[in-house]
């Protein structure tokens, strides 16, 4: 570690798939840390979705407050320059009182972009995108995927081609900005100005997360998680082409309520749904730097995580 590294102050990432155990271990970390937890999480920053999605219960809030949980309206558009924005404002706030920024979640991109920076990707363009969906109607997205490949390999290679929504915007900023994804994502902004701590919790065998998660959805659904989509469903301002509704299990429980999925295919696609979110945040994570790897039934990975702090 260089002398310039080493006066900059700490921050831990402490990243993983869904259903790996993030939460228990951040809150046991603040219990033996001077540090306070902002979530970097896509879903839980929606007011009104907990069941769904797995959003720390009111007595785990209450043992250790998370920063960027019920922050916007489901209806509300929250992009990764926002949560840049907001975590970097946080983690100086904590910083400030002496205490260590412990950033907890599963939304790559969100880490991604604040590790770092911003690239001068385009904003969206209503009228590309709705013309791109048209296409993928007619010729289906692997057809798209195989053009996205011609020009950007490198973005194909990373998205899977059912990944309908990030295959979209690729094409799109390609059609907008006459360059690709890749090649702006190349062009970074400032990065972030803190010696961080990476780690990500998950189990080292694969049918152990998935048996966690089918064995988590089934606990939402019991837990109510049909009443709460429902009150999102009877909504006029809601449908599901926005960003909060595509969340894995919400889309699934929209199309039950639509009449669409019985309720036992629901849970099968809500719960194949999940796995797919966790092997692409896997994906992320298998080429990411500088990263220590705790498993997730492990019973030693706070010391792990202390004796790297120091």
């Amino acid at each position: 570690m260089t002398q310039q590294q080493s006066s900059l102050p700490q921050a831990i990432f402490l990243m993983g798939p869904t259903a790996s155990g993030k939460t228990d271990l951040a809150i046991e970390l603040t219990q033996r840390l001077p540090c306070e937890i902002i979530s970097v999480d896509s879903a839980l920053i929606y007011k009104g979705m907990d069941i769904g999605s797995a959003k720390p219960t009111a007595e785990e809030l209450a043992q250790a407050p998370h920063r960027l949980i019920d922050i916007i309206d489901p209806a509300t558009s929250y992009s990764a320059a926002d949560f840049r924005e907001d975590a970097l404002k946080h983690m100086q706030e904590i910083t400030a009182a002496g205490k260590i920024p412990l950033l907890v979640g599963g939304t790559m991109m969100y880490f991604k972009v604040l590790l770092e920076g911003l690239s001068p990707v385009p904003t969206s363009q209503p009228e590309i995108r709705q013309a791109i969906e048209a296409e993928a109607k007619v010729k289906g997205w692997e057809a798209l995927h195989t053009e996205l490949a011609s020009y950007d390999p490198e973005s194909a290679a990373r998205l899977h081609p059912n990944d309908a929504q990030r295959v979209c915007r690729a094409i799109e900023v390609y059609r907008i900005a006459g360059k690709t994804l890749t090649e702006l994502s190349q062009d970074k902004g400032q990065a972030l100005p803190y010696d961080v701590k990476q780690f990500a919790i998950a189990p080292m065998e694969k049918t152990v997360l998935h048996e966690r998660i089918e064995r988590r959805f089934n606990l939402m659904v019991n837990a109510g998680f049909e009443d709460e989509v429902r009150a999102l469903y009877e909504r006029e301002d809601l449908n599901l082409d926005l960003p909060s509704m595509r969340c894995v299990g919400y889309r699934q429980m929209w199309e039950h309520l639509d009449g669409k999925l019985d309720h036992k295919e629901m849970i099968f696609r809500g719960v194949v749904a999940t796995r797919q979110l966790a092997k692409r945040q896997m994906t992320w994570l298998k080429s990411w730097n500088n990263l220590t790897w705790l498993d997730s039934n492990a019973d030693q990975n706070a010391e792990k995580v202390l004796l790297s702090v120091g």
